[in-house]
């Protein structure tokens, strides 16, 4: 059988694949007079441990952590049924391929041996927006936006902060618009808000049918918000470039629409009602500003226009709280209130007063949203919590101190969606920030963005990342590995592209396996697949890790001085990123082997959490962590083929069924104390 044909074969082709190629395994089940009987012979058959853990795990009931679902596993049953044409009709042929992959795999084992040639190919596959060709284009999509814009203005009401004269003419109304151009206000004030205005500045290219489903999403109340700058980045034309991977962050899935109005919140500890702990076993202060997983950091959401965002991506994370309205594009009601600062001094207590907090990360929404004054006071009111607790510490004795405040990260998707927004008086606060913050011992300020594709990497947000630097901010980067994603070469390609600019890749994330996302979701087992045959290719060698660390903290340019490194050491990009699933209530881990198959085809992971950092103690409270995938590897194979992928390159993913947490890179450390904390934890109640 070979891997192209595999993933579409009907049943009855399946069984005479068996047939040929496993006909001691269908002797055995045929002999077999039950299921247990079945086992136990397959038992004396295989030695192969990944068959022998889905043996083990067969008929048994266990509890899906992110459904809270009871699931009961019968995937050897259900090889039994189908080797003895039992199996019922529900049952998806993408088990059976899966199974087959299994086994073919333990009788022929294979050692994989990554080819760098190969991966340099692939990764050339991926042009970033810095090249001229795609710069072009892009100049090209600008000036037709532009002629949109001044109709849109032309027709908008005359109070409207952007309006031309009455008498102007049409070179009067192009060079204004052009000006506004390089504002970010302009830019968020004249985003696009509905599917018909979308399609009309994208020259009407998007399908019929793509604009049913903005249609329905728009019917449910679904949140839509584009950017002028940002839709200049997709291309509307038939040739050009590729930009599947930033279409997909603006267009709907129809599994999105669907269950948007009954999503369910992924991080269950996220969910928090008043004087009862979240899932985490953490007691938070009333409201939504404050969420927390880990004793080290807590997240800081504002009550402003940082819960918003510059767009909605399809995959975002707090899908839920758009859904529940927290996070919305209402930027009127949005502005803080006067009642803010006293919250926020409230807030800050929280922090002041935790054993264990070091790390605070102001997100939202995105914390570039808020306006630099709020911004401004917001990190004011993090340094004066800080001195006050680094203050208070003086009185108490070594071994009962407090965590001090080390680490301090803005969340935000602006240097991509908005690096407009990055002007001289935003760095300025920022720069202020860091020099006298690293006085009181915060000495890692950390700008956490967001770039997906390193067609996002643009002129403008090179700008925009240089100046964070300057202000002497370190900018590293969360990728959510999207199928579009996860294509061969695509990773690797951004993390060097990024390089290229001064940005340090941080985290490479497992989309989250509710419904919603089915059509984002990559199995993880291509997570690990690239780990093992791409990322190795930027891997830093244990003696020139903290080369890398010194280069990234102080010297500059960063991304000239980060691309000589890279070239010294023939590395193709700098992999200081691990590759993660965010688990409810838990953290993030890729430590799991795979213990079942659903009757879809879905692998059923037993993860461990990651035990390179710091937890609740409720982790000590809990049973073993099971998930099931949002799609089976078949399906996922399938979705790479309609993408025009040669999925013969993919043809090794059936090889991974386990996986081990990668370690963190030194940059991600906290710094040790000069003194001894106290073991005690505040605000906990398991």
């Amino acid at each position: 059988m070979t891997k192209t044909c595999s993933i579409t074969l009907d049943r009855i082709r399946l069984e005479k694949e068996f047939d040929i190629h496993f006909p001691h395994l269908v002797r055995i089940a045929k002999q077999s007079e039950n299921m247990e009987q079945f086992k136990n012979n397959l038992r004396l058959f295989v030695s192969s441990p990944r068959l022998l853990r889905l043996i083990d795990y067969d008929n048994t009931t266990v509890n899906e952590l992110s459904t809270g679902d009871s699931l009961l596993i019968r995937t050897i049953t259900y090889l039994w049924q189908f080797l003895n044409n039992r199996l019922p009709d529900d049952v998806s042929t993408d088990l059976l391929v899966d199974l087959y992959h299994q086994f073919d795999l333990a009788e022929h084992p294979k050692e994989m041996i990554p080819n760098r040639h190969q991966v340099k190919q692939q990764m050339n596959r991926w042009p970033s927006g810095l090249d001229k060709a795609i710069v072009d284009i892009r100049e090209a999509n600008k000036e037709r936006i532009i002629h949109c814009l001044i109709h849109k203005i032309w027709h908008r009401p005359h109070a409207s902060k952007y309006r031309f004269e009455a008498d102007a003419t049409p070179e009067e109304k192009y060079a204004q618009v052009k000006q506004w151009w390089n504002s970010s206000h302009f830019h968020l004030a004249m985003a696009l808000k509905s599917p018909a205005e979308l399609n009309t500045f994208m020259n009407h290219s998007l399908p019929e049918q793509t604009m049913q489903l903005l249609a329905r999403a728009k019917k449910k109340q679904m949140p839509f918000f584009v950017t002028p700058y940002y839709l200049s980045l997709l291309n509307t034309g038939e040739e050009g470039y590729n930009d599947a991977t930033i279409r997909s962050y603006v267009l709907y899935s129809e599994e999105l629409v669907d269950t948007y109005g009954n999503i369910k919140a992924w991080e269950r500890e996220d969910t928090v009602k008043s004087g009862e702990p979240n899932a985490a076993g953490w007691l938070l202060p009333d409201g939504h500003n404050i969420h927390r997983r880990y004793p080290e950091v807590a997240i800081l959401i504002p009550d402003s226009m940082g819960r918003a965002c510059g767009g909605l991506c399809a995959s975002c994370q707090r899908m839920y709280d758009f859904q529940s309205r927290r996070l919305n594009f209402d930027f009127e009601a949005l502005k803080p209130k006067e009642n803010w600062e006293h919250k926020l001094r409230r807030l800050m207590q929280y922090f002041e007063y935790d054993t264990q907090l070091r790390d605070i990360l102001i997100t939202g929404g995105d914390a570039l949203m808020s306006r630099n004054e709020t911004l401004r006071k917001i990190l004011e009111a993090v340094y004066r919590m800080a001195l006050r607790k680094k203050k208070a510490n003086e009185e108490r004795p070594d071994g009962a101190k407090y965590a001090e405040l080390q680490r301090v990260r803005l969340g935000t998707r602006l240097p991509v969606y908005l690096p407009l927004r990055i002007t001289d008086e935003l760095v300025a606060i920022l720069k202020e920030f860091k020099e006298k913050a690293a006085g009181i011992g915060i000495t890692q300020c950390y700008i956490q963005t967001h770039f997906q594709s390193p067609l996002e990497v643009t002129p403008e947000a090179r700008q925009a990342i240089e100046a964070l630097l300057s202000a002497g901010w370190t900018v590293t980067n969360q990728m959510v590995y999207t199928v579009a994603a996860s294509r061969r070469g695509h990773a690797a390609a951004l993390r060097r592209t990024l390089n290229s600019i001064g940005v340090v890749s941080y985290y490479t994330f497992s989309v989250k396996g509710f419904r919603e996302n089915y059509a984002m979701f990559t199995p993880n087992a291509r997570l690990l697949q690239a780990e093992k045959e791409e990322k190795v290719f930027g891997l830093i060698p244990r003696e020139n890790r903290a080369e890398l660390h010194n280069i990234i903290q102080t010297q500059r340019p960063l991304g000239k001085c980060l691309m000589r490194f890279l070239e010294e050491h023939k590395l193709l990009f700098a992999g200081t990123d691990r590759n993660v699933l965010n688990l409810p209530a838990i953290g993030k881990s890729m430590t799991f082997v795979t213990v079942g198959i659903t009757a879809e085809g879905k692998r059923i992971l037993k993860f461990e959490h990651d035990a390179g950092r710091k937890h609740s103690p409720i982790i000590d409270r809990m049973k073993e962590v099971y998930i099931v995938e949002n799609k089976s590897t078949a399906a996922y194979l399938r979705q790479l083929k309609e993408m025009g992928e040669n999925i013969d390159e993919y043809a090794t993913i059936w090889h991974y069924s386990e996986g081990l947490t990668e370690p963190r890179f030194s940059l991600y450390e906290y710094p040790a104390y000069p003194f001894r904390t106290t073991a005690e934890m505040t605000n906990l109640k398991i």
